[in-house]
């Protein structure tokens, strides 16, 4: 195995939905049972709104709550909309969920971001106490920086630009920081002079710090920085050793400090819970899309490659392909959906995997679809040659298409077993088979409204877990394969060879 392959985390995805604001969000479990959580906050331009999230963290041992900074389509600093701090403490509240599940306190947390995630980081590790607050490149005047930089952030933040709206968005980090609130906390901040923002937006505030205890300025005049995202990216490899210091419990400064704290077999099941209650892939939620065409193990011309199906429910479907975002497709109001590309596919065989979402951004299980493209020649070279009429034949009616769905396991879920229920929806089939490694585990009927399920009679093994199923209906017409990775214990799914299926997409 490489070593990229063996640094990749895991990562979970949900939806924060108790407080007054919906709040999306990643996780990743510690290496190793590390009792500590960075809380990342994102920078502008971070993709996905999630910063630090392209793997630059892989290597951080604690447990990693990304918290995406997007809200009706622009950026809040994770603090209000129309002024409403309603947002705030909806952040608030995903960030205490998570770390009671983990059974830490503010002690073991350290807030992190850069540029308006450095700002956050500052706001929350103060306002609530958290113990490691490590902030690149903050804007201290928010209310400015966005009415002169960022339009659409500014109005989804104060709803009406103002100039009174400016004021009070200005003050609220400097009058936090001025207030001396959480005097104790590790705070390590850094700029450069070269930093276009740093004469208006950092040095002006660096005295407010004065009653803090441990306050930390790293100060970086390379004249090697150019710009704002520079100075983060030249200090780098300082900021990953910081954060792996701050997470082992060492904070730089003169004192005894408490190091290690790993506990490799601790109870995970309070949080194993949080993120499946919280889970963005809802598939109890609605089905699965059905994909009616191209049909399973097509050979299509990959100028005419039209996708067509169902999905009730959803607002809109999205397309991926090798973990890559392809497009999207909205849903009517009858639950169909079609999309096209703009340019033709690639020669060759193609795996395209699908999810459906709705309003709220809740995701269903995933769907796969394979099919071949080939030349539009080759495609009418493939065609079956016309046949001079003859007698009429009352020609048997075809089989119809079958599509199987499996409710649970949910894909990649983790369970704690030893037994294992099956179940879903495969209408107008008549049994469900099972296979693992090749090797068939069984079969159970389908009942007249399409549902069934299956309890196999015996205890899974722990680790990782690749079933596949198939629908058989009574004509032997069958549905695509569908695969179903789980896993028991702390281990999870691993593919087998030949399977498509990505951990964390």
């Amino acid at each position: 195995m490489s070593n990229a392959a063996q640094n990749t985390r895991r990562i979970f995805t949900g939806v924060e939905s108790s407080g007054p604001v919906p709040v999306e969000y990643r996780f990743s479990h510690a290496k190793n049972g590390n009792r500590h959580l960075v809380v990342v906050f994102a920078n502008f331009t971070a993709p996905g709104e999630y910063g630090w999230s392209n793997g630059v963290l892989d290597k951080v041992r604690s447990n990693i709550l990304w918290i995406r900074d997007l809200f009706d389509g622009a950026n809040s600093y994770y603090l209000c909309k129309g002024m409403d701090f309603a947002l705030e403490q909806s952040v608030a509240g995903l960030i205490s969920r998570v770390m009671n599940s983990l059974s830490l306190t503010p002690d073991d947390c350290t807030m992190f971001g850069s540029s308006k995630g450095g700002s956050a980081a500052i706001y929350f590790g103060l306002k609530y106490g958290f113990r490691n607050i490590l902030a690149s490149v903050p804007q201290f005047l928010i209310g400015t920086y966005v009415k002169e930089g960022i339009p659409s952030a500014a109005r989804l933040m104060m709803g009406e630009v103002t100039e009174q709206n400016v004021r009070v968005l200005d003050s609220v980090l400097p009058d936090l920081v001025r207030s001396g609130a959480n005097p104790s906390a590790n705070i390590y901040l850094i700029s450069s002079p070269q930093d276009e923002q740093y004469t208006r937006q950092v040095e002006p505030f660096i005295g407010l710090f004065q009653r803090h205890e441990n306050f930390n300025f790293v100060y970086n005049d390379s004249s090697l920085i150019t710009g704002h995202g520079k100075v983060t990216l030249r200090n780098l490899p300082a900021i990953m050793g910081l954060l792996n210091l701050l997470v082992d419990g060492i904070a730089p400064r003169i004192g005894m400090v408490r190091n290690g704290c790993e506990e490799p077999e601790r109870d995970t099941s309070a949080i194993d819970a949080y993120l499946t209650e919280t889970s963005q892939v809802r598939g109890d939620s609605f089905p699965r899309p059905v994909v009616l065409s191209p049909a399973a193990n097509d050979r299509t011309a990959r100028d005419a490659i039209r996708f067509v199906g169902t999905a009730p429910g959803a607002v809109r479907v999205s397309l991926w392909e090798d973990g890559k975002y392809q497009g999207a497709a909205p849903v009517a109001a009858d639950g169909s959906w079609t999309w096209e590309r703009d340019k033709p596919w690639a020669k060759g065989r193609h795996v395209i995997r699908l999810f459906a979402a709705d309003a709220n951004n809740y995701q269903s299980e995933r769907t796969e679809v394979i099919f071949t493209a080939v030349d539009p020649e080759t495609a009418q070279e493939a065609a079956p040659a016309p046949v001079a009429a003859a007698a009429p034949v009352q020609a048997p009616m075809p089989a119809q298409p079958l599509v199987l769905t499996v409710t649970a396991p949910a894909a990649r879920q983790q369970l704690h077993g030893p037994a294992v229920t099956f179940s879903g929806y495969a209408p107008g089939a008549v049994r469900v088979e099972f296979q693992e490694g090749g090797v068939a585990l069984g079969t159970c009927g389908v009942m007249a409204d399409g549902s069934w399920t299956w309890q196999p009679g015996w205890a899974w093994n722990e680790g990782g877990h690749f079933v596949e199923a198939i629908a058989v209906g009574a004509a032997g017409n069958a549905s695509p394969w569908v695969t179903v990775p789980f896993s028991l214990g702390n281990a999870y799914a691993v593919p087998q060879p030949g399977a498509y299926f990505t951990p964390g997409y």
